[in-house]
């Protein structure tokens, strides 16, 4: 594999290709007119327009990604995350095309794209799942008996659906019926699929996910847990690795069970398996996403492990040349999304100039990062700037170099999720690594940072005061 395109923008294209160059690998970027001077382009040794700014109009141009690969001689196309990343049509047409796609196979990317069919893949494995039903529902008479049957409060879930959408608590009967008409609405209009299901939703839990690793020579792999239950809408923002919470016992099960859930679909390249851990520390199998994930770093930090590397690897047809026993973790690792985001107004994205932007630098602080000071953040996509992860020998450590960095990351221009991170890092349920995926909402509100920002100023302001007063003393400044 002689030259990579990397199908992707900003921080995730910047990554891929670093890995690439290091391996002696030429790269190719693509990207839409809104997107001409960003970093990723420069970055790359070859770079393409692909289309105007909107992403139906570029970045998910599979067919004419393919044309552009075959016209520059690309031996392998690297999805990153996002876009076409789980498209098994893409995946199919550019095996077609005689490119390797750095990736599952489509058959893997289509089972797993369904959560339904993913139940159903796994079932042989006899790995826990939540109670419910594993079938597509629409009959709300039929779905009030089987809420019944497993109790309220119950989840309905878009079978094709992701990052929350098609997806509601129901917590009475008589809400039932209107909140499954709009998740089968939300979920035809997200998916063009109305598929839903039901099961049992688990009041407090904690989102465990495992990332995988698997070769064409029927080896799978499992590179331990993160910790990805501090959310916002049901998407993450501050992940970790490992978690809190698994004994060595649970780590070496939740493991075993992601290494079966990637057995059941063939998969091959890195995969991350998701499972939701109760109270009592059950875990069940949530879904599986079919690609690199935003949050693999933190991973990569604790067993010092390139995971693109071994997924360009593995895509060359490569055995993996470690076994699960090799695999080990060393101190603790956090990743907090910096989103153009403001998070005192719901965390609704804020766009605008970066007139000030400069990364913070230091040991254990890693920024993977897409933009520079005087770009604009666009509005066509998904408004993360970077992704600051910190490493720490434990826990503490790497939350102490959390709130560091992110005091020494400085941006203006736009909101960013930065001081929300910090909010995170200082808050005692945190800290003591007791709390859920109900973290923002039982202690976060936008006030709390307005409160903080205060309390700070007013501090600041007795500090300088303070030390004026002793300057003055010292210098015996006169009163007039």
């Amino acid at each position: 594999m002689n030259k990579i395109l990397v199908a992707n923008r900003g921080e995730i294209a910047i990554r891929v290709m670093k890995t690439a160059k290091n391996m002696g690998i030429k790269t190719v970027a693509i990207y839409s007119e809104a997107d001409r001077n960003s970093p990723h382009v420069r970055f790359a040794d070859q770079a393409v327009c692909i289309g105007p700014p909107p992403s139906a109009e570029s970045y998910l141009m599979g067919s004419k990604i393919i044309k552009v690969a075959k016209r520059l001689g690309v031996d392998g196309i690297h999805p990153g995350y996002g876009f076409l990343s789980e498209n098994a049509e893409f995946a199919e047409e550019v095996e077609k095309n005689n490119i390797t796609f750095i990736g599952p196979g489509s058959k893997a990317i289509r089972i797993m794209g369904s959560k339904l069919a993913a139940k159903e893949a796994v079932k042989a494995y006899d790995i826990p799942m939540v109670p419910g039903i594993d079938e597509a529902i629409s009959d709300v008479a039929q779905a009030k008996r089987i809420a019944k049957e497993i109790g309220f409060p119950i989840l309905i879930k878009a079978s094709a659906g992701g990052g929350g959408k098609g997806m509601r608590i129901v917590e009475k009967e008589k809400d039932l019926e209107s909140q499954m008409k709009l998740a089968i609405s939300e979920a035809t209009a997200a998916f063009g699929d109305g598929s839903v299901f039901i099961e049992k939703y688990v009041t407090s839990p904690r989102h465990i996910e495992i990332q995988v690793m698997a070769d064409k020579h029927g080896n799978v792999l499992h590179f331990f847990e993160r910790e990805c239950s501090v959310q916002r809408r049901h998407q993450k923002v501050v992940e970790e690795a490992p978690s809190s919470v698994l004994t060595p016992e649970l780590r070496k099960a939740m493991g075993e069970a992601a290494v079966d859930v990637a057995r059941s679909c063939d998969y091959v390249g890195a995969g991350t398996v998701e499972f939701l851990l109760d109270e009592e520390l059950n875990f069940y199998f949530l879904e599986m996403n079919t690609r690199l994930q935003v949050e693999h770093p933190v991973t990569e930090m604790i067993t010092g492990v390139d995971l693109v590397q071994l997924q360009i690897e593995v895509a060359r047809g490569e055995e993996l040349t470690m076994k699960q026993e090799d695999i080990t973790m060393t101190g603790h690792a956090l990743e907090l999304r910096v989103y153009a985001e403001d998070p005192m107004n719901d965390f609704l994205p804020s766009v605008g100039t970066l007139s000030t932007y400069q990364l913070p630098r230091g040991d254990g602080i890693r920024v993977d990062n897409g933009f520079e000071e005087g770009m604009e953040v666009p509005i066509y996509y998904d408004p993360m700037l970077s992704k600051l992860v910190t490493y720490g020998r434990n826990r503490e450590e790497a939350m102490n170099k959390m709130i560091y960095a992110i005091n020494h990351y400085k941006i203006s221009g736009v909101k960013t999720t930065l001081s929300f991170g910090k909010f995170v890092c200082e808050h005692p349920a945190f800290r003591s690594g007791n709390f859920d995926t109900h973290f923002v909402k039982n202690y976060f509100t936008g006030d709390v940072l307005g409160f903080a920002s205060e309390d700070e100023a007013r501090l600041a302001a007795l500090i300088a005061l303070t030390q004026y007063l002793k300057d003055r003393k010292n210098l015996r400044i006169p009163n007039s």
